[in-house]
């Protein structure tokens, strides 16, 4: 794998916030490493929640159809996969949320349609979560991670590190720790790393 790709997903409302402040970061030191990466945001899509109509049910395919089976299909011919989703009530955003249920169908596909045994997963890709909260709450992040823990578990992913900071609420709070910018970046460069050596040794 010369030049590793890898999908960026920009969860937040805000195109600016510190969520994505972090997200541009991380995919500055991967590029920078050589990876190949392709930036979602999905503020700017159209996916419809999950309608729990189980058209999957057939063969594994959404029924309903719009963007999602784009960023789908490029996370699924990815090798590294970047999620960045600021902390709404203890979980992730709602664009985020739409994303993930409509994951659902490849759920669907891969344990009830394909009957794959849930103890024999195939790790195809790695991934990195990034997220920024506003309080201080030691549980702050508990309930986000085993959501992403388990849908990452679907798109066979390893959770290869997660980025959480704490005391972010207003717009311009990241540029006060520059610190974090600078953790992000590294970690972007450290995920090519990991990635090539995961699929090249």
């Amino acid at each position: 794998m010369k030049h590793p790709k890898i999908v960026a997903i920009y969860g937040s409302p805000r195109r600016s916030g510190n969520t994505a402040a972090l997200l541009k970061k991380v995919v500055a030191g991967a590029r920078d490493s050589g990876a190949e990466v392709e930036e979602i945001v999905l503020r700017d899509l159209k996916i419809s929640p999950c309608l729990e109509i189980y058209g999957c049910m057939q063969a594994g395919e959404c029924a309903i159809k719009d963007d999602f089976q784009v960023v789908r299909d490029k996370i699924l011919a990815s090798q590294g996969f970047i999620l960045a989703s600021p902390v709404f009530f203890y979980t992730v955003s709602s664009h985020t949320k739409i994303l993930m249920d409509r994951f659902q169908s490849l759920w669907v596909k891969k344990y009830w349609v394909d009957k794959t045994p849930k103890d024999r997963q195939t790790i195809k890709r790695k991934g990195l979560f990034i997220s920024a909260g506003a309080t201080r709450g030691k549980k702050l992040f508990d309930g986000m991670l085993l959501s992403v823990r388990y849908f990452f578990d679907v798109l066979d992913i390893e959770l290869w590190k997660s980025l959480l900071y704490r005391k972010l609420d207003f717009q311009e709070d990241i540029l006060k720790h520059p610190e974090y910018l600078e953790e992000a970046y590294t970690a972007g460069k450290e995920f090519t790393s990991a990635i090539e050596n995961n699929f090249n040794g």
